[in-house]
C-alpha cells in the first residue's frame, strides 16, 4: 500500500541555511516517528511558501543517508491570502502495510498551527 505522510515546519527568515535545516530536522522527525527505511519511499515532495526562495530545501533531504537515489522534488505552495509565511511542507509517499490511523504525521513550530486536529494524536 502506497501512503502519504504530511508535515510542515517555518523558519524564521528566507535564508538558505535555516530552509536546509529546518527541512532536514523535520524530514529526520518524520523518518522517527514513522520508523522508515529509505527503501521504502517511493517520493518525497517538498513545498515552500513565496516566501522561501533562498535555498532548495530537497539539498538537505539528499544528503540524509540512504536518500541518495529517493526522487525529491521542490514546488510552490499555493500563495492563498492569509496562508501561514516562511512554511516548508514535506510530503513522503512511502511503501507501508500501516493504517492510516497509524501515520504519524509531523508538524513543528509555528505549523502546528495547520492541522491542529492532529496536536493529540
Amino acid at each position: 500500500m502506497l501512503r502519504g505522510i504530511r508535515g510542515a515546519i517555518t523558519v524564521s527568515a528566507n535564508r538558505k541555511e535555516e530552509i536546509e535545516s529546518q527541512t532536514e530536522r523535520l524530514m529526520r522527525e518524520m523518518i522517527k516517528q514513522n520508523d522508515l527505511d529509505s527503501e521504502t519511499i517511493a517520493s518525497v515532495f517538498i513545498s515552500v511558501t513565496d516566501d522561501l526562495d533562498a535555498g532548495f530545501p530537497a539539498a538537505s533531504v539528499r544528503k540524509i543517508d540512504g536518500f541518495t537515489y529517493v526522487p525529491v522534488m521542490c514546488m510552490r505552495e499555493i500563495p492563498v491570502p492569509g496562508s501561514l509565511p516562511l512554511a516548508i511542507r514535506i510530503m513522503i509517499h512511502v511503501n507501508t502495510d500501516r493504517s492510516q490511523r497509524e501515520i504519524k504525521h509531523v508538524y513543528l513550530e509555528e505549523a502546528v498551527k495547520l492541522r491542529p486536529d492532529l496536536l493529540d494524536n
